[in-house]
């Protein structure tokens, strides 16, 4: 007797799934699920520990400041049933009204900028130099430029004082060289050192990603044209690392626009940057709204150059392509 007309085995209707087709599609939907949820857990820590914390701050721009805990006026309150909403400009007519926060972001951004040219300058070569190293070697030079964070960061910046006070190690080096000596300490310059030792590992590292990725071929083929070899980096090696330079300045410039303990502990009382004067206003004169405006105009002045940023990064991507096929 054939399987189809044995009892209990009668026909199915059309259109309807078997057992193991309906299994198939619970155990498709719970995939869906959890491939719904992998995108979804980064943009929930983005929106829990940065999003959230820039609103809470945003709306302490807009209260006034008061004695109680914590110092600023509420923005809404609820009273007979109606919702008042109240907004101090207050803090941004402070803002824009003293010349010494402009002075204080400005200042922050030329360090911050200083600094990052001199991390450029110094990683790059570093960088390049681990990335055509052999192989075998790679890994304990990259443990070198990382080796700084393993010691604590107060530590270093500490060091640094002994190393460019008056009468610090360079000062001694240079009046035993016979070469005078210089006034570093308290300085914009001691605070430009001090950024570029602390973050130069931020520069090397997406610099020697981006490098060590090259393909050698395509400095091959530019030399076997009788490229020089100023003119292969020129025209091959600098442009496929374009998005290398664009990472490594975003990663030391933003931190270093907002940094306090390195102005603190290296620069004078004239060196004046937005970290110190978000301290002072937190924790000195307890203005919770002046000090959140100011790091509401500090974000937004910093999201620019970021976006310009990226923006390059785009283009030295399609111009690290435009001189991969020249180089072919």
């Amino acid at each position: 007797m054939s399987g189809a007309g044995r009892t209990g085995d009668a026909p199915r209707p059309a259109g309807r799934p078997g057992p193991q087709a309906a299994a198939m599609r619970v155990r498709q939907g719970g995939r869906g699920w959890l491939r719904a949820l992998v995108p979804g857990a980064p943009l929930l820590w983005l929106g829990a520990f940065f999003l959230a914390p820039c609103l809470v701050v945003l709306r302490m721009s807009f209260s006034e400041a008061v004695v109680a805990q914590p110092p600023v006026s509420p923005l809404w309150r609820w009273a007979d049933g109606t919702l008042t909403l109240t907004l101090h400009l207050d803090t941004y007519g402070t803002l824009f009204g003293d010349w010494l926060y402009a002075r204080a972001l400005l200042g922050s951004v030329w360090i911050a900028g200083v600094s990052t040219a001199a991390c450029l300058l110094l990683g790059y070569p570093i960088a390049l130099a681990i990335a055509r190293t052999a192989p075998a070697r790679r890994g304990p030079l990259l443990m070198a430029v990382m080796l700084p964070f393993w010691t604590s960061f107060l530590i270093r910046v500490y060091a640094w004082i002994l190393i460019l006070k008056d009468e610090g190690l360079l000062n001694q080096a240079l009046s035993a060289l016979g070469l005078g000596r210089l006034h570093v300490m308290n300085t914009d310059l001691a605070v430009c050192i001090g950024i570029t030792y602390s973050y130069l590992p931020f520069m090397v590292l997406p610099l020697y990603a981006t490098l060590v990725a090259q393909d050698p071929a395509l400095r091959e083929a530019a030399a076997d044209l009788r490229a020089s070899p100023w003119r292969v980096f020129r025209t091959v090696t600098l442009p496929l690392s374009l998005p290398g330079v664009l990472a490594g300045a975003l990663l030391v410039f933003i931190p270093a626009c907002g940094e306090f303990v390195i102005p603190d502990l290296l620069g004078g009382p004239d060196t004046l940057m937005i970290g110190r004067v978000l301290w002072g206003e937190f924790f000195s004169n307890h203005d919770w709204p002046v000090a959140s405006a100011v790091a509401v105009a500090l974000l937004a002045v910093l999201a620019l150059p970021a976006a310009l940023l990226q923006r390059g990064r785009a283009g030295g991507l399609a111009a690290g392509d435009v001189a991969g096929g020249e180089a072919e």
